[in-house]
């Protein structure tokens, strides 16, 4: 009995992880180069990356013009600036396994603060193992060298800022994030509730427009010379995806998946599932619903709320989560935003700890399934409806929050 309370009390006793998380973070570490020794690099971006960049070294400013074997420049400013520091450092992008060694760091440094937002919301230990074990996200990272881990990092630096309340820190990791890669403004709904009911309407505000003039700060060089092309190419919300790189919709076929309906019918999902967080979940700490709290808001009278740390990395989250749920197309990528995401979602909607590494593995099977399939495109959209309707309609949430809630402000009364 002792052994087995002792076992119990390490796999969910959240104090455990302060000598757990190095532990992982330490074997991880040794993973990493093992991969980098053991399994060719992949050859997909890195070089238009690299050839982009060229173009922008010997001076071109038109975003229109900047292009590479695979095809144009489509992400933001700070994707160029990153891609042109490693294009230095790695001899023009010659030096691959230097390469891989830096995104072999910037993967630690991430899990580093992955844990650290685990921690800060008293997940338990169990989850922890689930963190390193993928091996999708570690192609992503280290043998594919996406920018997506670039922005996977800025999203977890700024959910980290926001849980100890750095909002102006957190907002600008975030929007430099954005300037990544476009994929984070999934999280804007989510830092909008949290920065009002934790701030009220007008500091909230004055964070928008910083994010606003970080991303006018970050484009200057690009704006003199063709300010619309910069933001058709840099921002561009009209791309027609194609089909064959699918990983999410998949099973519905061609036809449908390129048509008008289906991308409007997922924009009207997107907006209602928003929608409905924010009345039946998003909301609870302020203790009014939707129709009192916009009021309240309006007059300047509604009060701020100390947010326990949990709530704010679930709603951030959420937020994330429903937007990939939602998009018309995922792509291998963007797994670096989901991977971490999963299994802290996955406990936050109550779900037992054995079905929560059942879902953590069909859903790795899915994303390591290429091409994409039926089968897996179907495990890849339930496993993400699993998270998203799972969050919010778990019973538990409101329970917990108000009591995480309640603890907080005796921490902040004392």
């Amino acid at each position: 009995m002792d052994l087995k309370y002792w076992v119990c009390d390490i796999l969910l006793n959240p104090r455990h992880t302060k000598w757990i998380a190095p532990l992982f973070v330490l074997g991880d570490a040794f993973l990493c180069a093992l991969i980098i020794w053991k399994i060719s690099y992949t050859e997909i971006d890195w070089t238009t990356y690299m050839q982009q960049v060229s173009l922008y070294i010997s001076g071109e400013r038109d975003y229109t013009l900047i292009k590479g074997s695979t095809g144009p420049l489509v992400y933001p400013a700070a994707h160029v600036y990153i891609y042109t520091l490693l294009y230095h450092l790695t001899d023009q992008g010659r030096d691959i396994l230097l390469g891989q060694i830096l995104f072999a760091g910037l993967y630690l440094a991430t899990l580093v603060v992955v844990m650290g937002c685990y921690r800060q919301s008293g997940a338990p230990p169990y989850l922890f193992p689930l963190l390193v074990l993928s091996k999708r996200l570690h192609s992503v990272f280290v043998l594919r060298l996406f920018n997506d881990g670039v922005a996977a990092f800025a999203m977890w630096l700024a959910i980290l800022l926001f849980q100890n309340r750095k909002w102006t820190m957190g907002v600008i990791v975030w929007s430099t994030g954005v300037a990544v890669k476009m994929t984070l403004l999934l999280l804007a709904p989510a830092i909008a509730v949290v920065t009002v009911l934790s701030l009220s309407l007008i500091p909230s505000i004055r964070l928008g427009l910083l994010a606003v003039f970080v991303q006018v700060l970050l484009a200057i060089p690009f704006l003199q010379n063709n300010p619309a092309g910069y933001a058709s190419r840099a921002f561009e919300l009209t791309r027609q995806f194609m089909f064959k790189w699918t990983v999410n919709w998949r099973f519905v076929g061609e036809e449908i998946f390129l048509s008008k309906g289906f991308s409007l019918a997922l924009l009207a999902l997107h907006v209602s599932l928003l929608g409905i967080f924010v009345a039946t979940s998003w909301l609870k700490p302020s203790g009014s619903n939707v129709f009192d709290f916009s009021w309240n808001l309006i007059r300047g009278r509604q009060r701020t709320v100390s947010l326990p740390k949990s709530f704010v990395m679930t709603v951030m989250l959420a937020s994330l989560a429903t937007g990939l749920l939602c998009a018309r197309s995922l792509h291998y990528q963007f797994f670096a935003y989901l991977s971490w995401a999963t299994p802290f979602l996955l406990w936050r909607a109550g779900i037992h700890p054995v079905l929560i590494y059942a879902a953590w593995a069909l859903q790795e099977w899915a994303w390591n399934t290429f091409p994409s399939t039926n089968a897996s495109s179907i495990v890849v959209v339930l496993s993400l409806a699993a998270q998203v309707f799972g969050v919010l309609f778990d019973s538990n949430s409101a329970s917990d929050e108000t009591r995480l809630r309640d603890s907080a402000a005796k921490e902040h009364i004392q």
